[in-house]
This record gives structure tokens, sequence and C-alpha cells, in this order.
């Protein structure tokens, strides 16, 4: 719902309203005109009383709009610029922060938007992470219980431990005996979980034989912050989110070689009721069928001799590596930090950063290059470039990169 604006705003919302505005009652605000909405942020960084505010003034009906508000959000803003990029998202560069923890994006247009607000029928906007460089793809593994998913994630991480993190899922199901809070899953309550789930904070959420089971966006951010590849280990619907999201990933579903040897399986576990093994094998013929569907899954292998199919996963995965190059940061992290920027081009930003107390070949202008944007909110966006920012003798500009 919007409200109305006070008199003496309006003359000051429209272009003519200042970029950043400071004082000490309201914090550093910048507005962004898109389309015929000014989207307005603002904060402060003092201490315990750091707060964060977005919202959006709509000129047709000259009123504002308090947005739904989705994503991880900064912890504060002591100062910040903001640029329009692509007609869907802006560009929030934190000032007085580190350089490589200085860029945000808030999404205004983007498809998940797009899709958050048919969902909510509200406003909304959603922060995401700037991340320098690109990442690795992650893995998303599905299949029907019993097929030994788990079987050859597991020998997956235990031959390649330094290359692939695995994904930690929360769930709302007790843990059984042996099983480690962290480890297996994180356990939750479901009030909790479903919070979250509204905040934005799940890249995909499915019930399941009655409880909750998803992926945190920063399950997944997390192994792949750590430069390592992350995997995945949900079902077919989870999968589905997941492919109608934005997260780059490749999708391999694991098959048993059939129903029959899938119900074998399941009962030798000795784990499950009789109502429960029923339950399981109708849900595994759902996703039998549904995994066929065209363009959910990129492989699908057939689990029929354990290591054949653990050398024919490996393979797949090998093939993948080569066609799409894993983690190639552009920059070494350095502890400078940002004081103003300038805008070049609109791919390309000038950062100033604090010489102070660094050492003097450590450079402190750079060009950001935001040209090459991947992924987004609900998870980070990634593919960001920083270089060093060299004038030479002639006065002309010249972009070096690392």
């Amino acid at each position: 719902m919007g409200e109305e604006v006070p008199e003496y705003l309006l003359n000051n919302l429209d272009e003519n309203l200042p970029v950043d505005y400071n004082s000490k009652s309201t914090g550093c605000r910048t507005s962004t005109t898109f389309g015929d909405k000014l989207y307005v942020v603002e904060g402060s960084g003092r201490g315990d009383e750091s707060w964060i505010n977005v919202k959006i003034f709509d000129k047709l009906t000259r009123s504002w709009i308090n947005p739904t508000v989705l994503g991880m959000k900064p912890v504060e803003l002591k100062g910040h610029s903001a640029v329009l990029l692509n007609n869907d998202r802006i560009l929030i560069i934190k000032r007085d922060a580190l350089l490589d923890d200085s860029i945000l994006f808030l999404e205004v247009d983007t498809p998940f938007v797009r899709e958050q607000k048919k969902v909510l029928g509200t406003e909304v906007v959603a922060w995401t992470k700037g991340a320098i460089g690109n990442a690795p793809k992650p893995i998303v593994i599905s299949g029907p219980s019993g097929v030994g998913k788990g079987t050859l994630i597991n020998k997956l991480m235990k031959e390649f431990p330094s290359t692939y993190g695995f994904s930690v899922s929360h769930t709302t199901r007790a843990p059984r005996e042996k099983e480690l809070d962290g480890v297996h899953y994180h356990f939750t309550e479901r009030s909790i979980m479903e919070k979250d789930i509204r905040d934005g904070k799940f890249l995909e959420f499915a019930s399941v034989h009655g409880n909750l089971y998803g992926t945190s966006i920063e399950a997944v951010e997390v192994v792949t912050d750590s430069l390592k590849r992350c995997i995945l280990d949900i079902d077919v619907q989870g999968a589905r989110s997941v492919r109608a999201s934005s997260l780059d990933a490749i999708f391999i579903f694991i098959c048993p070689p059939s129903f029959e040897e899938l119900e074998k399986r399941l009962r030798e576990r000795g784990t499950e009721t009789e109502e429960a093994i029923q339950k399981r094998l109708r849900n595994a013929r759902a996703e039998l069928d549904e995994a066929k569907s065209p363009g959910l899954f990129d492989h699908l292998l057939v689990n029929d001799e354990l290591e054949a199919c653990y050398e024919n996963l490996k393979k797949l995965i090998s093939l993948d590596e080569k066609a799409n190059a894993l983690y190639q940061p552009t920059m070494k992290n350095l502890n400078v930090r940002v004081s103003h920027v300038e805008l070049k081009t609109d791919k390309k930003i000038l950062i100033h950063c604090d010489g102070n107390g660094i050492a003097a070949a450590t450079p402190s202008l750079f060009t950001l290059d935001v040209s090459p944007l991947k992924g987004g909110a609900p998870g980070r966006t990634r593919g960001l470039t920083v270089y060093p920012h060299e004038l030479l003798g002639d006065g002309v500009n010249e972009i070096k990169k690392l």
C-alpha cells in the first residue's frame, strides 16, 4: 500500500533530488529513477543503531510504497553510491568498506523479482551481494530414495575433498540416530524455516513425507565462497525450483536399473516401516516420470553397478569443468577501503580507495567492470572484474588486468 507524500517533499523527489543526502538524522540516502518509480535507499552505520531502509516513490500516484525486501540485506551502510544497471538492478557501492566487500545489488525488475511480485502480490526488491570473479558451477544431484545418490556423493567428496563441498540442507524433521546438526542437516523448527522462506533466504524448498526440506542460499554460497564446487542433493521438486532460479548449475538425475531393484534396496536398508516404504515408492514413480521432462536434467545416470556409475559421474563432471572454466579471481583480496566512486561508462565504475596504511606498491584506484554479470538473487551476483587503474605519462588512461 502507498502512503501520501508530504507536500514539502514532492518538489524534491523528481530528477532534482540529490543522489546523495547526508545528515546526522537520516544518514546516507540515494535515489535512483527507474521508469515511473524512484527507488530510495537510505541507511546508517552507527554501531548498534545501524539501519537500512528501501522505499519506492511512485510518480504516477505520487505516493510512497514500502516494498517487500528479499535476500540478504547488508548489515550497515555508512555511506554509499547508487547506479542503475541493465534497467533491472541498482548497483550499490558501500563507502568506508573493504573493496571486495563493498559491492551490492538491489534488484528491482529481474526475472526473480518479477516472479516474486506475482507470488506475493506486492512490490518486491531483492538484495544480492556482488562477488569478484566467476565461480565453479554447482552440481545438482537428484534421484529417488534408495537409488544410491548419497553413496555416490560421499565417494566424490572422499576422493576430492579440496575440490567439492557439500551443501547442507535444512529440514524440520527430527534427527535420526547418529545424525549431527550442521553436518547431515540443519535441523530447525517449522515456524523458523517458514519465516526464512518468506524472507527469501531459501533457494528451494519442498514438503517431503510431511516435513519441510530446503536449501538455503548461504548453504550454497558458503561452499562457493571457499572456492569449492558445491554439490546439492535434492529431490526432483527442488531441482525444478533451482532450475527456475538464477543459479547456473549442472543437473544430474540418478536412476535405478529397475523399479523392482529400487524397492529391494529400500527394504534392505531396514530403517522404514511398510507404510513409509510404500509412500517412498509412490514418490519414486512420480520422480522417475518427472525426471524425463524436457530441459529439467542435463544428464540421466543409471546406477546399476556402483563403481561404473561413479566413473561415469566423474566423466560428466570433468567434461563440464572443461567446458566451463572454474573459479578464476580477477584480483587478490586487498586491504583497501572505498572512499568514493565515479561513473566512467554505463558498465565501468572508477573506484577510489583509501591508500592510508597500505604498501606503496598497492594501487588505490580501480576500475570495476560490471558487464559480465552472472547469477543474482536469491544468491550472489558473480562475474565482476576489478582492475588496477593506471594513468600513463601522456595522460591516457589505461586499464591493466591483474
